[in-house]
């Protein structure tokens, strides 16, 4: 159990048990992360039956990604990666001598007439775009595969085919949603007429992060973002996938797109949420929905802290009765806030005095910083638990002997213990005989992406090859 620190020299107006037994909710027991585990399983195999897929919350949709990189990916590879206001595209050279180079990366901005007028617009300004980007780099004569990360809910249909559902993020784009995304962009481009890209496959940036380490790590299983969402994807037999529409052809294997940050809507994880969760949900756009998300990620994790500072300084546990209106703010104290208090050695606070006097505070103690970090270690122990639930039982359900888990996102990157927090509670939750290791993934939606298409262009290469080879045979 995380204890609080107590600075020599102050004074303590309510004890540490105090505190510890008001904060004991945000401490789970290792009866209730098993749970957790067992639960997520349940709700997965759910997502992958035809029967209940239609009333699960964690979807698990096929991504019809099925091979992962071997090595033998040679040449030019596009990566164009839209999620916002912003869109990236970038270009990578993968060769036999030399490692994953990248050549360029290039930002565009998305005008806030385009992301609201037609979706005609929208795909002739990334087409144009990526015209540009090919013209200046030179590779315009060539024939380049593209690799195109869609962040936006879609119903994947296939490879190079994904339906937009719904936009999000501040598009409205008219004409798009119902539509196959991919069909689009190629259409934008081919009517150009003045470069030749084709689009090997569309995924998101979970299903890129996974790519992306499997091109170095070849016993990678498994993608994870905690970041501002949380999200998984990993490998699964097709046997296991009841709604799979495909081939059984060799690898018999897919990735899964889990989606489960909607794991708990429907209220299997009720056990675990504290009246802070549900405070916060309350306060959300999409009440009752990415609950498990709404534990984790960093979208919420600096204000779960805030909701818990503020019930304590109504209650005098800190700030010994000084006003608290700084705290009172919804999205005030930030995520980051929790990583720069824990980033200090034990006892030392002084991110937490300078975070303090940020938000208008002037008139605190030592006391005050111990115990806000304290909460901070609460709540982060938490949500690094939560996410090792989930890993170790996609760990569990995979059942290889070594599996490496490519990691990405703001929170595993930047907070100075997550890493380490989930090794711990992993280690604990996988079966006997297995093994695992969590690595950094480097820009899933960016690198993952081409790595994806270069992956298409080997396949078919190769299929080439081979009916070369009969043709000449027979």
């Amino acid at each position: 159990m995380v204890a609080p620190a107590n600075p020599e020299n102050s004074q303590c107006i309510i004890s540490y048990s105090e505190l510890e037994e008001r904060c004991s909710n945000l401490i789970l027991s290792d009866d209730q992360i098993e749970r957790v585990s067992a639960t997520l399983l349940k709700e997965i195999e759910n997502g992958l039956r035809q029967k209940t897929n239609g009333e699960a919350d964690i979807k698990c949709y096929p991504t019809y990604v099925r091979n992962l990189p071997n090595g033998e990916e040679r040449g030019k590879f596009l990566a164009l990666d839209l999620g916002g206001t912003n869109f990236r595209v970038l270009l990578i050279h993968l060769g036999e001598a030399t490692p994953e180079k990248e050549f360029a990366s290039r930002i565009f901005a998305v005008p806030h007439q385009i992301m609201t007028g037609p979706g005609e617009a929208l795909f002739d300004h990334i087409a144009e775009c990526l015209a540009l980007f090919v013209k200046e780099y030179k590779v315009d004569k060539e024939v380049i595969p593209l690799g195109f990360t869609f962040s936006f809910p879609c119903r994947q249909e296939g490879l190079t085919k994904a339906r937009l559902v719904q936009w999000t993020k501040g598009f409205t784009c008219a004409n798009v949603e119902g539509e196959d995304v991919v069909e689009l962009l190629q259409r934008a481009i081919h009517k150009r007429g003045d470069v030749t890209i084709e689009v090997m496959a569309v995924l998101n940036d979970t299903t890129g992060t996974l790519m992306a380490c499997a091109y170095k790590q070849p016993a990678c299983r498994i993608g994870l973002i905690v970041g501002t969402g949380l999200n998984a994807c990993y490998v699964e037999k097709l046997d296991n996938i009841e709604r799979w529409d495909g081939d059984f052809d060799d690898p018999k294997q897919c990735i899964i797109n889990t989606e489960w940050g909607a794991f708990g809507d429907n209220g299997c994880l009720d056990f675990v949420r504290t009246e802070y969760d549900k405070a916060l949900d309350a306060a959300t756009l999409n009440r009752g929905r990415q609950l498990y998300e709404k534990m984790v990620s960093g979208m919420y994790m600096g204000e779960i802290v805030r909701q818990v500072l503020v019930s304590l300084a109504k209650d005098g546990f800190i700030l010994n009765g000084s006003p608290y209106d700084h705290l009172l703010e919804p999205g005030k104290f930030f995520t980051k806030y929790i990583s720069e208090i824990e980033d200090n050695p034990e006892g030392d606070f002084t991110n937490c005095e300078c975070i303090l006097e940020e938000l208008g505070f002037m008139d605190f103690t030592l006391e005050d910083c111990a115990k806000i970090r304290y909460v901070c270690q609460l709540v982060s122990r938490r949500a690094a638990f939560m996410a090792a639930a989930g890993v170790a039982t996609l760990i569990n359900k995979i059942n290889e002997k070594h599996v490496v888990v490519a990691v990405d996102g703001s929170v595993y990157r930047f907070h100075p213990h997550f890493h380490n927090l989930m090794v711990q509670k992993i280690s604990q939750l996988i079966n006997p005989g297995l093994t695992f290791e969590l690595m950094l993934s480097e820009d899933g939606s960016g690198r993952g992406a081409a790595l994806v298409a270069a992956v298409a262009a080997r396949l078919e290469r190769e299929e080439a090859e081979e009916n070369l080879l009969k043709n000449m045979l027979s």
